[in-house]
Formats: C-alpha cells, structure tokens, sequence
C-alpha cells in the first residue's frame, strides 16, 4: 500500500445490496451493478464487495454474480464470502477479481492462507476479521459468521498469526461500529497496527470524510473503508451513492 487509500465496502445479500448496523437487520440499498458503476465514475480507489449470505448457508461463491461484477468494475475489486477452498480462491481470481478476502475460513483452515499465498501470490490474499469488544474485561475478540459465532480468540494473536501465514493484508471490521456512522475505533486500530507490519484496512464506524483524516493522521498508510457513509446521505439516511472527489482526497490524506 503507498498510499492511503479510501474503499467502499459493499454486503450483499439475497443478490442485493443491503447494510447493517452492528451486523444486524440488513437493509436493502440497491442494485450492486448499479452501485459499482457509479463507484467507476468516481474513480473509487478500490472495492470490496463480501457476500454475507454465502458462509451462514454454506453455499458457494456466486460466480457470475462475482464475473458480472469483476466485468463492470474499472478499480481493483476484492471479493470476499462462502470461500473455502483452494480451487475457489483460483477461480474467483481468473474471473478477474484482484483479491480474495477469507474470513471465517481463516479461523478453520489457517493453512488456506498459506496454501493460497502460494498459489495466487500473499498480494491477492486478504483476511477480514471481525472484532467485538467484550463487555467485561474490554478485550477484543474475533467472531464469525456475521458476528453470531465467538472464537475465544483475541485479535492482537489472530492478526500476528495471519501474517506469519502469508496473508496479504488484513481488514479490521468493528461489529460494534458497523453501521453507526460514529468514527472508527482507534484504539483497536492501534492494537493491531503495532503488532503487525502488513497492509490494514479499517472497516466500521466512518461517519464523514473527518474520520478519514483522523485515521490517516494517526496511522499514516492505512486503508480507510466505509458502507454507510457511501450508500446514506443526511441525517435521515436517504440512499444515495457517493463518494469523495479527487481534490477532497487528496485535502483528506495531506498527512
């Protein structure tokens, strides 16, 4: 990563663009082709679009769902959701996807990380993680499968072992600030930031583009990603696709 880069994250569910707030009660926004247009016109940095059905019904990567998207998409696009497997992780690439996001099969198969790594080259490998604060004792802990399963295991170790593994880049994703549009949490960004050296992106909680400019300033080259901020305008969370421009970017990552 050279450079701090702004990501829209897109879930989709039922074939539809939907968001959530703390991973619960999903909202249909939108058309996803729709929305990946619109993203190319405002030549977004990057993509990432996660398939929150697809590990809860132990299904199969949608793959002409993934190849119409990769088809439309003019940035680099990651794709994460009911992957896996080796050979998913190959196809979804030869469908033009960049990367590959895993999530809960990183927590069940660590190895795929490295057998992936291998195959497709660490760059193309991202694991997302999803944290949750425990109420008592305020430890960070990972969940899965949208948040309804607890791993016991605590993200500073998990997020050290994915990149001993060989995983490309890691996505923090807060459940406890999914959706509410009331900043990134810092502190956990902090924990995990210094305990290890390769890409991360933040996931959960931007409300404006001053959220961006405080994780920039704060962590230097990190991404920055968001849902809410880039599918809701206005206080009354009308649906509308949006994005910054080139020169409100570039004021955003003057750090």
């Amino acid at each position: 990563m050279l450079r701090p880069r702004i990501t829209p994250c897109l879930l989709i569910k039922d074939k539809g663009l939907v968001k959530t707030i703390k991973f619960e009660k999903p909202k249909y926004v939108g058309d996803p082709i729709n929305a990946v247009k619109i993203f190319n016109e405002k030549e977004a940095d990057e993509l990432i679009i996660l398939d929150i059905d697809a590990t809860i019904h132990n299904r199969e990567p949608d793959y002409q769902m993934i190849k119409n998207l990769a088809v439309e998409c003019r940035m680099p696009l990651c794709y994460g959701g009911g992957v896996n497997t080796l050979e998913q992780f190959t196809k979804i690439i030869s469908l033009g996807v960049e990367k590959v996001a895993i999530s809960a099969a990183a927590i069940k198969e660590p190895m795929l990380i490295s057998q992936a790594a291998a195959m497709v080259g660490s760059q193309s490998v991202v694991v997302v993680i999803d944290v949750k604060k425990r109420r008592f004792g305020g430890k960070y802990e990972v969940f899965s499968h949208n948040g309804e399963q607890s791993t016991k295991l605590e993200v500073v170790n998990f997020a050290k072992k994915i990149e001993t593994l060989g995983a490309g880049e890691i996505v923090i994703n807060s459940i406890d600030r999914d959706g509410s549009m009331q900043g990134y949490d810092l502190k956990l960004v902090r924990l995990v930031r210094d305990a290890v050296n390769i890409p991360l992106t933040i996931l959960g909680g931007a409300g404006d583009h001053g959220d961006f400019k405080e994780l920039f300033r704060q962590f230097g080259t990190i991404g920055a990603s968001a849902g809410s901020l880039f599918v809701f305008k206005g206080k009354y969370r009308a649906v509308l696709i949006n994005y910054p421009t080139q020169m409100e970017r570039d004021k955003i990552i003057t750090i």
